[in-house]
């Protein structure tokens, strides 16, 4: 799977529009979904930290931690702004990063996008690569946009299933069963 480092040279304009989207509030800023335990999702809102060479989150102990840990598939979703129903996602794997020249670059990109005194404590604290399967970026002239455009990319030999972008949506039939009192 690409790194965000690559991925500006398959996608420069989704790459782009995504940047713009998860700092849009000067800090990166989007919802991490992760795999449970039990299969189900979890969704957690982090700040993930976009570098020249990939994306990246710094997860503290927690459920998200053990997602990870153990399954690392994950799905980003950047926040919505504020005056446009515009959206980025990517889906993919993190994958944890123990290179000790790694987390000082992070470090530097996380202390400059909070004006912060300390960095994250990596001893305490995770390191993972959100390596990148798909793309989903929609774009809109304002809030319910009819004519809404979605832009969807997928990593070369990439299992990620078919978007339904653009399609009509499927509706499952209603039962016909009586309820029960």
């Amino acid at each position: 799977m690409p790194t965000w480092g690559e991925f500006p040279a398959a996608r420069p304009e989704l790459a782009a529009a995504g940047r713009q989207l998860l700092y849009q509030f000067g800090v990166g800023l989007a919802f991490l979904a992760t795999v449970k335990r039990d299969g189900g999702p979890r969704l957690h809102p982090i700040c993930p930290v976009v570098v020249d060479e990939g994306l990246y989150a710094v997860i503290i102990p927690s459920p998200k931690l053990g997602d990870l840990a153990r399954d690392g598939r994950f799905a980003l979703h950047a926040y919505e702004p504020p005056d446009n129903d515009d959206a980025f996602y990517v889906t993919g794997q993190a994958e944890p990063r123990r290179d000790p020249g790694l987390p000082r670059s992070i470090a530097d990109a996380y202390h400059a996008e909070r004006n912060a005194l300390e960095a994250p404590a990596f001893a305490t604290h995770e390191l993972f690569e959100l390596l990148i399967d798909a793309c989903l970026q929609t774009g809109t002239a304002g809030h319910a946009d009819p004519d809404a455009r979605h832009t969807v990319w997928r990593a070369e030999g990439s299992k990620a299933l078919p978007s339904p972008c653009g399609s009509p949506r499927s509706r499952r039939p209603r039962s016909s069963r009586s309820r029960r009192r």
